[in-house]
């Protein structure tokens, strides 16, 4: 396989987390996609991008249990 965006040769899956908004809030969902390894470029198949849409579903109607890792503050001047 090679990029689409920098030709490259090295493209290979890797675990990553991608990040879902929902409100301010942000829910991380670990997937296995395929990426360059000279770009950056990630490669999402149909099963992943549904697998996203349904989680994304399932935060909208509050059916997943999440687990808060962390705070994001904002200095208010």
């Amino acid at each position: 396989m090679e990029c689409v965006f920098c030709h490259g040769k090295e493209i290979e899956k890797k675990e990553i987390r991608e990040e879902i908004k929902t409100g301010s809030d942000i829910v991380y969902v670990s997937i296995k996609i395929p990426i360059c390894k000279n770009c950056g470029e990630r490669y999402y198949d149909r099963r992943t991008i549904q697998s996203l849409e349904k989680v994304k579903e399932k935060l909208k109607n509050k059916e997943l249990n999440l687990k808060e890792i962390g705070k994001i503050l904002e200095l208010v001047n």
